[in-house]
């Protein structure tokens, strides 16, 4: 018998973990539809709770969020299952609050973010001048900084007591 070398074994390892932690297609499918479903419904719940969503932008801010949610969560299902492969529930539990949590809040703010930068184009540089790229960069990072002032309370409380049960559901499956 031949001995592996330590750093092909970590490689071996690696691979076979990553393999692993592909989750089934229908788990990535209706667990992304579900996710945003719920999570749309919880700002929409905020959002009126604060009598702050105008009728007017109602199908695009939803939209923002529903899309942002659905692809945090085609994200963080492989990350949560690769981090967690094997590990004690609370490993497991904390992965899922961390990469669903994180991913859907940035990922909505990159969405938001774009939508931000689509309006504004038309006001900017033509493309590929140095004013173009300050542009882009400071109405990307001030529509971030906005929707981490105004559009992250919309998670608050539902969203955080989503994220807390999907995360629970995460570390309760068997591994």
């Amino acid at each position: 018998m031949t001995r592996q070398s330590p750093a092909l074994r970590r490689v071996s390892g690696f691979r076979a973990r990553l393999a692993a932690s592909r989750p089934p297609i229908a788990e990535w499918l209706v667990g992304a539809l579900l996710w945003a479903s719920l999570i749309t419904l919880s700002v929409t719940f905020s959002a009126y709770g604060l009598h702050r969503l105008p009728s007017t932008h109602k199908t695009i801010v939803l939209g923002l969020y529903f899309c942002g949610a659905a692809l945090a969560w085609l994200a963080a299902l492989p990350l949560m299952r690769f981090a967690s492969l094997a590990r004690p529930p609370e490993t497991r539990f904390a992965a899922a609050f961390l990469f669903l949590g994180t991913g859907t809040a940035v990922l909505t703010a990159l969405l938001f973010a774009l939508h931000y930068r689509q309006f504004y184009a038309q006001w900017h540089q033509p493309f590929g001048t140095r004013i173009w790229f300050f542009q882009f960069i400071f109405t990307f990072a001030s529509a971030v900084y906005q929707f981490a002032v105004l559009g992250l309370r919309h998670y608050l409380p539902f969203g955080l007591i989503l994220l807390i049960g999907a995360s629970i559901l995460h570390a309760r499956r068997s591994r």
